[in-house]
């Protein structure tokens, strides 16, 4: 019995130290750091993510990065097409030293220059919540069949960084949650974990250009990351299977289930990507409106929850928080950079749309 005792105590030691690897904010450099993890990317990989800390405030802005998905066996396969999804942390678009935007911390007008920034990576094709690895097989255009094994580790990976974030940042002042494209998807789910972990403390969401999707093909996706084996024990998600759950239900359960949550989308009436991987997930071209499912969907959330906030731009450019456009786009006299300036100060924003450029847009370059 004693020798059970110290072996469970020694098991348990390891896995304190094993967590106790990663570094403490005191200990990292005044820049990015990128932090290595035991947790795995798609093709298994190794899992890393990036953290800047601020002795300049108490608020911390959590980015989950955007770059495709993979839920069949070509589009997760590297050596196959359509090859649609951001395989490895390290690629250079999971750098945030390399991105603009709101990264861009030497801008006078970023909100979130004073901030502590943590950026997720996405590496997994499964929008940051994938359940584990998933078996796939398909015939290739050799007529071979091929059998892959993608780690669609999504929850584990994101899991790892937000208990490093509640350690490190015990008490903070605000929380940002922000994602675009799949990071979007991702950061609407966690934003609901998040915000429970710090209540009664502000916690806001902002979705970038990844508010259009919507088919009945969509659960093709659900079922090949297991959505509903990651889905926390909440009231709010109460009966929801692969099968039932959309990317709307994060939204809605997420804020229904804090009062301390505030959720914001940003999206571009054609933007080109949605178009494209709504077509991926079965949607034939041209049986849709993108601008059309926005509202379809800005409604379904506005309808089951007290507050939620959109801007709808013009054009079809993709994503617009790691972009210079982030402080250039104007809808009817509103800047972006603006509007999320006053979401972040808790100042009251209006819907704003602009689906017909003659409405006032200013575009994006290249897109007048």
């Amino acid at each position: 019995m004693k020798y059970l005792l110290l072996t469970v105590l020694l098991l348990v030691s390891l896995g304190l130290n094993a967590q106790s690897q990663l570094p403490r904010t005191d200990s990292l450099d005044a820049g990015w750091n990128a932090i290595a993890t035991d947790g795995v990317c798609s093709m298994g990989t190794p899992f890393q993510f990036y953290a800047k800390p601020s002795n300049q405030s108490n608020a911390v802005l959590v980015f989950f990065n955007g770059g495709g998905a993979c839920w069949f066996g070509e589009a997760c396969d590297l050596s196959s097409q359509p090859n649609i999804h951001s395989p490895f942390a390290d690629m250079d678009q999971n750098n945030p030293a390399l991105s603009r935007g709101i990264f861009d911390f030497e801008n006078n007008e970023n909100p979130f220059a004073d901030y502590s920034v943590v950026f997720l990576p996405y590496c997994t094709g499964d929008v940051h919540i994938g359940a584990g690895d998933t078996q796939y097989t398909y015939t290739n255009q050799q007529g071979e069949e091929v059998t892959l094994t993608t780690h669609h580790h999504g929850k584990a990976n994101s899991t790892t960084v937000l208990d490093w974030i509640y350690e490190n940042y015990p008490a903070p002042d605000q929380v940002v949650l922000a994602g675009s494209s799949a990071g979007a998807i991702g950061a609407s789910f966690y934003a609901g974990l998040v915000a429970e972990h710090y209540a009664p403390t502000s916690v806001i969401l902002i979705a970038d250009a990844a508010g259009g999707y919507g088919s009945p093909f969509l659960s093709n996706t659900h079922k090949a990351w297991n959505t509903e084996a990651v889905l926390p024990d909440w009231q709010e998600y109460e009966g929801e299977t692969n099968t039932s759950i959309t990317f709307e239900d994060f939204y809605i359960a997420s804020v229904n289930h804090n009062p301390n949550l505030t959720i914001a989308q940003y999206n571009a009436a054609e933007d080109a990507v949605q178009i494209r991987f709504t077509q991926i997930i079965g949607d034939p071209p041209g049986s849709f409106s993108l601008p059309q499912r926005l509202l379809n969907n800005y409604v379904e959330i506005e309808s089951a929850v007290a507050e939620f906030h959109s801007y709808t731009a013009g054009g079809n450019v993709h994503m617009i928080l790691q972009a210079p456009i982030f402080y250039e786009y104007a809808v009817e006299g509103v800047r972006f950079v603006d509007w999320v300036t006053d979401l972040v100060n808790n100042r009251s924003v209006p819907d704003i749309s602009c689906v017909n450029e003659a409405r006032g847009c200013t575009m994006a370059p290249g897109q007048e």
